[in-house]
């Protein structure tokens, strides 16, 4: 089978090389990318599971840190989300220890009851790390069975492409240099037949992978397989993104920094930091969003803010006829959690276990799409949780708060109002820890908490806080600072 990447950047380098990896023995992959296309190129913040991703690849980590000047990310700190002066952090990793079948933010309910006001990221690894600016690789704390640190990256996407691109080709994927003019379909079933370029060249493949970001060149532009329009919950429609001169320390989080119609986020690399605007263009204009950018980051400026248009939401269907989408071409959600390259990841995985042998199968189609919109929803749900719960002032703000959300969501908040519970499904991206701390940090005080939280003494119970709290804060001072992890870190 010829299988045809449309579209190079992160997502199509992402696509062609785990393809390669893990079929290109038995179909032929080729991408077709052009020079004159510029990429979106701000996915520079990632979570966890990129790290899984990598090492299929069979990428040396410390090789990959530096080709793409990357650092280490623990978690996103969201300043001013609640209300102007609140700070919280979604850590990565887990949150104290749990009490058999109750989390551990049970305990640290009961403790609250007690007159203990512990803040709840005393019992993060991850927190206390992150914002002493330390790192080191950490798989357990020493002399206990606590888990230690769960890191991600920030990078250069740019740079990971080409890191990417020079795998893949290694690996037999063909790069073809070209500007798309038409994308030939077969007249009786529809399917796509072939891509004629600007050169005159053509080329031809049974199956056809678009990674051409928001254009969707295939699965829109010829396929028309529609959009669903999430606006209406997630209102940011427009970005302005510009670099600056990296400061010291770097930080080893992403901040998300609340404005008053949207966000700034501020992504710290070893040769710069990545900002960007988000906002929505009903309450602030271009010219005032970059003027906001302008003023808000911490080094001096890396050229002028570059202005990025989108609509929120999701393909209708993802993978149509020989066709599946990957990438911005897929759907768009806000970078707020830093999903963007793992919904890449995800979308690569999927299809490599339900891609076709020979003849495609109505069958795959469908459950591809099933599980792609199920994850879109979930991951919708996250960010939405970030506006509704604030208590700012703003018309913006105000309008977030008093929106409808969608039931799947509301259902979570009313259980963890009540009760202080929290359940994902299975295959769910965010961890109940995930879900705690954001719950928390934008204010749901939990009524109660589960029964099994009283098994211990009142005494018992405070000196357990204590003890975690005190093992969390002296294992982050013992970790070296991120800066000299990153110079010492040399493949």
């Amino acid at each position: 089978m010829k299988i045809v990447v449309v579209g190079g950047g992160s997502s199509g380098w992402m696509t062609a090389s785990m393809l390669s990896r893990l079929i290109g023995k038995q179909h032929e992959i080729t991408l077709v990318e052009s020079e004159e296309v510029g990429t979106v190129g701000v996915g520079e913040a990632t979570i966890p599971p990129i790290a899984y991703f990598n090492k299929v690849l069979g990428i040396n980590e410390a090789e990959f840190v530096n080709a793409t000047k990357g650092t280490f990310k623990l978690g996103i700190e969201f300043d001013g989300w609640r209300d102007a002066e609140h700070s919280y952090m979604h850590a990565f990793g887990r949150v104290g220890k749990d009490m058999g079948m109750a989390g551990f933010h049970h305990t640290w309910l009961r403790g609250k009851s007690l007159g203990l006001n512990t803040d709840f990221w005393d019992y993060s690894l991850n927190y206390q790390a992150a914002k002493n600016n330390k790192f080191g690789f950490l798989q357990k704390i020493p002399n206990t069975q606590l888990p230690g640190l769960v890191h991600a990256y920030h990078f250069d996407a740019g740079l990971y492409a080409a890191y990417l691109r020079q795998l893949s080709e290694k690996m037999g994927c063909i790069r073809v240099e070209g500007f798309i003019d038409k994308v030939n379909l077969e007249p009786i079933s529809g399917n796509i037949l072939s891509l004629s370029l600007k050169s005159g060249k053509v080329i031809e493949g049974d199956f056809f992978i678009d990674c051409s970001g928001f254009k969707a060149l295939l699965i829109e532009g010829a396929l028309k397989t529609g959009y669903e329009d999430w606006r209406h919950w997630l209102p940011c429609d427009s970005a302005m993104a510009m670099p600056c001169e990296s400061v010291t320390p770097i930080k080893p989080f992403t901040k998300s920094i609340a404005h008053r119609a949207g966000w700034q986020w501020r992504i710290p690399l070893q040769h710069r930091t990545g900002n960007g605007v988000v906002y929505s263009s009903e309450f602030m204009s271009d010219d005032e969003a970059s003027a906001h950018l302008m003023n808000n980051v911490d080094g001096r400026a890396l050229g002028e803010p570059r202005p990025i248009k989108f609509t929120t939401g999701r393909r209708v269907k993802q993978w149509h006829k020989n066709c599946v989408a990957i990438g911005l071409s897929s759907g768009f959600l806000e970078p707020l959690e830093s999903t963007s390259l793992h919904l890449v990841q995800s979308a690569i995985v999927r299809l490599v276990k339900l891609f076709p042998q020979q003849e495609i199968n109505q069958a795959n189609v469908d459950e591809y799409n099933r599980q792609s919109q199920i994850e879109f929803e979930r991951i919708r749900d996250f960010i939405i949780l970030h506006y509704k719960l604030n208590n700012r002032t703003e018309p913006f703000w105000q309008r977030m708060k008093a929106m409808e959300i969608p039931d799947t969501l509301q259902q979570k908040m009313t259980l963890f109002k009540e009760t202080g519970s929290i359940f994902r499904e299975q295959d769910e991206l965010f961890t109940e820890a995930a879900w705690q701390q954001v719950m928390i940090g934008q204010g749901i005080e939990p009524k109660s908490y589960h029964t099994l939280a009283d098994s211990l003494s009142d005494e018992q119970a405070s000196e357990l806080l204590q003890n975690l709290s005190a093992i969390m804060q002296g294992t982050a001072a013992k970790l070296p600072s991120h800066n000299d992890f990153l110079s010492a870190f040399k493949p």
